[in-house]
Order: structure tokens, then C-alpha cells, then sequence
């Protein structure tokens, strides 16, 4: 299986499956002599890790990270970062009805079907618990890049939407409610919306919004190497993702030029921002937002026709703990992917100029 690493410069490669002994990653690239605050880098795993609210996945699983190399009296030595989180909550049992069974819409028929084997514990390496070691790096990242700063947070479930756009968020209440969703009426509604959905053995997909502050100007490669390309690359590869839009999006095509033209200021910087603060695949030093679709999750605890290994009709229903909406716990993992895809252009930044 190869594609299991991401970056250039600022590169991360992780292992592991979900019911294996852990998970864990290998950061090539980190620079020297960063001092790391490993407090908030745990903080940043707490956030993703199951069992934290009602509205999520029940496995409790510590999520601690363990540096194994790389880290000095609390610096980098510029050598690469390994770490391990080790699983401590697994139920393999619950999967083996899905041994010879593929459920609708996951990996089990596409894996199967490449491989000719596959670890059906859990969903092996295609279980979104692989993110954890992205949240970690990501975290790194967070603190290598000190001067920028990431916001990620709920924007939609299901219809339920957030009505605010990205320059009217008060950021410092995302962490003020499970959904993290900065708004308090829109994020009751989204609660209770989960908590029935989970009820109904149903799952229901939503929406992550990002902003990015304070990106220094010139970020991007062009022409295959584009700023907006790569963060698309990056959130198309979490689990469950369907869509990427930035800046004006899709709804920018139903605009004419003259009103979807951002206008300069004297000092470079634009009147608007439909332009997500990226033209021509390169950073314009304007906030850079983008918005992430999140599909249902496949397993529901519900009965549903499928096949098995032998190409037999068969019925089957999800057991286990499986999330009702991916949405809040991959608000950190978002972040975590917009801070690679920045180190990694910022390092090359830092290249082309010597």
C-alpha cells in the first residue's frame, strides 16, 4: 500500500490500524531547535479523541502521544519526529458479522477488491482513527508556524446551517458547545439534531468551515503546485470527505466579474475577498477560507441489502461505536491539514530565498 505519506518538505508518513496495537506517524523536515509545548499538542488530540461528548463515538481511548525520537529538553533536533498512540479500547469482536460482508459505501468492497485481503477490524487503515497522527504533526505545525492561526469550526449538519460568513465568527466559541460550532442558537439545534439522529440508528454528514489568518504572502507553487490546490489535496484525503470549495466557491459562478473582482487598496491588500485570499495559486496575504463537506458515515445501525465475498444478497446492520457526525471531531483534523499544507510552503518559501 503506498500513499501514506503527505508534504514535501514538511512530510509526514503515518502507520497503524484502528484495532492494531497503535497508530503513529513519522514527521520528516520539522526544523531545529523549535521548542514544543507537548501540553498543547496533546490538547490538540483531545479535541479529535473519541468519547469526549454524548454526540460522538463511545470507544474511550486515551489518545496520548508518545515521542519516540526527533525531541531534545523539549526541542527539535531537525532529525525526523516518530511517535506512537497506542489503541487501548478495542472491540474486534463487534466487527466480525463484516468478515465476508462490505457495507454500503465504505472501504471494505474497494479494499478488498485492490488488495485481495483486508483488516476488517474496524475498517483497519481506512478508519478515520489514522487522523490522530495528522492532529499531532498538525499541531507541530501549529507551532512552527507561531504567527498564523487556524480556525476551523461546525458550519452545517445535515440542513441545519450556521448563518454568519467567515468575518463575523467569534472564534474564541467554538470550544463553548460539543458541536463546535461558534453560535449558540445554531449549535443547540445541531446537537439535538445528532442526539436524534443516533437515536434513529442514522447517520448525518455537515460542513467545516476554515479560516486562516495572518498567511504571509507568496505562498504557492504554480502551475501544478497551487496553493488552493494542495489544501484540496489535503482535505480530500480525511475520511468521509466529498466536497472542497474556497473563497467564493461555488456560488462565485453565479456572479458577473464586475461584482466577483476583488479591488485593490493602496497597501496591496483587497476590498473583498471572494478570492479566499489565493489568486493565481498563490497566497495574497488575505484570509484564507474554504469550506469542507462531510458525508454521512456508512456504518447506521440499521438493517440494509448488501452482498458478501461470494456476491450473495445479504442483509446487514452496524454494531459497534461508530460516530452519528463526523463533523465535530474532524473540526481539529482540518486544521491539523491546513497547518501541513502551510509549513510545507512556508519551509519552501524559506528555500527559494537563500
Amino acid at each position: 500500500m503506498a500513499g501514506n505519506s503527505f508534504g514535501k518538505l514538511f512530510k509526514l508518513t503515518t502507520f497503524g490500524e484502528s484495532h492494531g496495537p497503535a497508530i503513529g506517524g513519522i514527521l520528516d523536515g520539522c526544523p531545529a531547535g523549535l521548542q514544543l509545548d507537548l501540553e498543547a499538542i496533546q490538547t490538540e488530540l483531545n479535541r479529535r479523541k473519541p468519547g469526549q461528548s454524548a454526540i460522538v463515538t463511545q470507544r474511550k481511548e486515551p489518545d496520548t502521544v508518545e515521542f519516540l525520537s526527533g525531541i531534545f529538553e523539549g526541542k527539535t533536533t531537525g532529525t525526523p519526529i516518530g511517535f506512537v498512540i497506542r489503541n487501548a479500547n478495542q472491540k474486534s469482536k463487534d466487527y466480525s458479522h463484516i468478515k465476508d460482508t462490505y457495507r454500503p459505501s465504505h472501504a471494505d468492497y474497494t479494499y478488498d477488491e485492490k488488495y485481495g485481503f483486508r483488516d476488517y477490524r474496524g475498517g483497519g487503515r481506512s478508519s478515520a482513527r489514522e487522523t490522530a497522527s495528522r492532529v499531532v504533526v498538525g499541531a507541530i505545525a501549529k507551532q512552527l508556524l507561531n504567527k498564523i492561526d487556524f480556525y476551523a469550526y461546525t458550519a452545517s449538519v445535515g440542513n441545519i446551517k450556521l448563518d454568519k460568513s467567515p468575518h463575523e465568527i467569534d472564534f474564541s466559541l467554538i470550544e463553548s458547545n460539543p458541536v463546535r460550532c461558534p453560535d449558540k442558537a445554531s449549535a443547540a439545534k445541531m446537537e439535538a439534531y445528532i442526539k436524534e439522529i443516533r437515536k434513529a440508528g442514522d447517520t448525518v454528514g455537515g460542513t467545516v468551515q476554515c479560516v486562516i489568518k495572518n498567511v504571509p504572502k507568496g505562498l504557492g507553487e504554480p502551475v501544478f503546485d497551487k496553493l488552493h490546490a494542495e489544501l484540496g489535496k489535503a482535505m480530500l484525503s480525511i475520511n468521509a470527505v466529498k466536497g472542497f470549495e474556497y473563497g467564493s466557491g461555488f456560488e462565485g459562478t453565479k456572479m458577473k466579474g464586475s461584482e466577483h473582482n476583488d479591488l485593490f487598496n493602496s497597501d496591496g491588500s483587497t476590498k473583498t475577498n471572494l478570492s479566499g485570499g489565493v489568486q493565481g495559486g498563490i497566497s495574497n496575504g488575505m484570509d484564507i477560507y474554504f469550506n469542507v463537506a462531510f458525508k454521512p458515515v456508512a456504518t447506521i445501525m440499521q438493517n440494509q441489502e448488501t452482498i458478501n465475498a461470494e456476491g450473495q444478497t445479504v442483509e446487514m446492520q452496524g454494531k459497534g461505536r461508530h460516530d452519528p457526525c463526523v463533523v465535530p471531531r474532524a473540526v481539529p483534523i482540518v486544521e491539523a491539514m491546513a497547518a501541513l499544507v502551510i509549513a510545507d510552503f512556508w519551509l519552501q518559501n524559506k528555500i527559494s530565498k537563500l
